[in-house]
This record gives C-alpha cells, structure tokens and sequence, in this order.
C-alpha cells in the first residue's frame, strides 16, 4: 500500500517537472512594434525578410534570434519611424554590413562573380557535356577521323607459354588462396 502511494507521488512529480520544463518555452519574447500605418508594418516585414542575419550567415532576420539580429530589427524599426525609404534603409546596412546584409546584393563589380560565376559555369558545364557526348557518338560511328593504331603484334611462342604457365598456376593456386606468384616469379 505505501509502496503504490510513493509510485503515485513520484508520478506526479516528475509529471509536474515535465510540465514545467517545456512551459519555459512559452516565456519566449514576442516582438511587439507599434507602426503608424499598416504600410509602415508592410516595409518593415519586407526589409527584415530580405536582410541576412550577420551571424546566423543563411537565415534572415526576421527568422533569427541571435542578439545582433534583434538589435537590427531595432535600427530598421527606428528608420522606418523616422520616414526612411527602403533605399535608404537598405543603403544605411550596406554601408554599415556591407553587401552580405542583403539576400540580394547590388551589380557591381565586386559582386559579379556572385552574380555571373554560377550561370556561367552552368553553360561551361552544359557546353563541355555536349561537346563530350558528340565526340564520343563520332568516335563510336567511325566519322571522327581519329585512327586506332593496329599494329600491335602477336605473342612470340615464348611469352605465349609463359602465359600459359602463370594462368595455370593462377587456376590452381585460386582453389589454394595463395598469392598467384611463384618464388621463381617475384626474382
């Protein structure tokens, strides 16, 4: 009797405990911001979707919540209250981050090989596979003009035996699992 009722409490206290941990989750901070205009709000969803967390590196900033991160939702909150575009406020982070801040850097020439690299290595690629495929049906059909040397010669009697001996050797020592060299082979 008195063992079932300390199974009954230690229950319910380790179903108390586990309650408690995964409530620590809902303490979590909501990012409230008060806009003037619904258009304010629009902006500053946009700005954060497509600035690029600087320490997260692949997520953006309104999917992070490393501090730096949550300081520059701040500063795009505090630009778009104070009346700035989004030329400006994008302007203000480049200047500040550099390039890296936007999802979509501006063309310059520091930036083409972000830009240009990736389609022209696709039609390098894509080009190269062609060319490959091509050459290879001339080569199959005959049509390349590329000629194969024939003039490889035949066995002379004594390489033809000793041919012989070394893959009759390698058949017997096969079934033996020995090494398919003889003593007199590795001399």
């Amino acid at each position: 009797m008195i063992a079932y009722q300390v199974k009954k409490v230690t229950l319910q206290l380790a179903g108390f405990i586990i309650a408690c941990l995964l409530s620590m989750s809902s303490y979590a901070a909501i990012e409230v911001y008060d806009f003037d205009s619904p258009q304010q709000e629009a902006q500053y969803r946009g700005l954060i979707e497509e600035f690029r967390c600087p320490k997260c590196q692949n997520q953006n900033l309104a999917g992070s919540d490393a501090p730096i991160a949550q300081d520059l939702k701040q500063k795009t909150y505090d630009l778009i209250k104070d009346g700035r575009s989004d030329g400006e406020i994008r302007a203000y982070m480049q200047e500040r981050y550099g390039d890296f801040i936007s999802y979509k850097p501006p063309v310059r020439p520091s930036t083409w090989i972000l830009w240009f690299f990736p389609p022209l290595l696709l039609i390098i690629l894509v080009a190269g596979w062609f060319w490959q495929s091509k050459r290879r049906q001339l080569v199959a059909s005959g049509e390349s003009g590329v000629t194969v040397n024939n003039t490889a010669t035949a066995l002379s009697a004594a390489e033809k035996a000793e041919l012989d001996r070394l893959l009759s050797r390698a058949d017997s020592d096969d079934k033996k699992d020995h090494d398919i060299t003889s003593l007199e082979d590795k001399k």
